[in-house]
Order: C-alpha cells, then structure tokens, then sequence
C-alpha cells in the first residue's frame, strides 16, 4: 500500500471461525497451531475475537499468535477452567476485545492470527475484522 496522507477506512468486514483441538504445549510457536485470521493485501484488523469449548474442558490453555509468514510469535495465552457443560451449566468461553478502543490488533499483509490449545481439547476461535 502506498504511504500517503489519506486517512485509511476499512474496506470490507471479515468473518473467520476455526476450530483447534490438538494438544500442543509449546509457547515458541512451534508444533500444531490453526490459522484463525489471514490478513488481507493491504492489511487487516482485527475487532474482536470470541473463543469457545465444544465440550467438557481441563484446566488449560489457549494461546494466540502472531504469524509473519514465517514464523509465530505468542501474543495472549488465556487460562481455560475446568466445566462440565449441562443444561443448567454453560460451556467454558472468553472474548477478547481488540477494538481500537483496546489499542486494536493490526495485521500487515500476508500476517495471520492462529492459535492452540494447552489439553486435546476442541475450541471454536471466531474473529471479527475488516480488511484495509
């Protein structure tokens, strides 16, 4: 993208939902991880991001990255608790609030967000951004 002194709107509203399920302990970026977000070519940003168990959970963790197109780097973990979901007791869910108002997650292009779970178990990860 071009420097100039136009202020940057974004310029199409992105949806994206994976779901990660393969036990990898690592915080160096290596091992299993899911692609949540790829940024667009002129770069993305993303709003906000809602991750939620499919099922029971364990004490645990997710961990969210950074990727450069070649490496990850770790940007949040977040603590999973132990649920036993019923009728009467919700599965385990987080929200992390990326709008500008936190600060904003601004990807470059050809960057992505991925993540990974601590414990074998299956999270749905959904992002809300747009692409500059």
């Amino acid at each position: 993208m071009a420097v100039t002194a136009t202020p940057i709107f974004a310029q199409a509203v992105r949806a994206a939902v994976a779901t990660i399920s393969t036990a990898n302990t690592n915080r160096d970026g290596s091992g299993t991880i899911g692609t949540i977000f790829s940024a667009g070519t002129n770069g993305s940003i993303i709003d906000h991001i809602d991750i939620a168990a499919i099922g029971t959970t364990t004490a645990g963790v997710i961990r969210l990255y950074i990727h450069n197109n070649s490496a990850a780097f770790l940007w949040k973990e977040i603590l999973v608790t132990a649920i036993t979901p019923s009728t009467s007791v919700a599965v385990w869910s987080y929200s992390v609030d990326c709008s500008q108002k936190s600060g904003g997650l601004y990807l470059p292009a050809n960057y992505s967000l991925r993540a990974s779970t601590h414990n074998a178990e299956s999270f749905n990860v959904a992002c809300l951004g747009s692409d500059l």
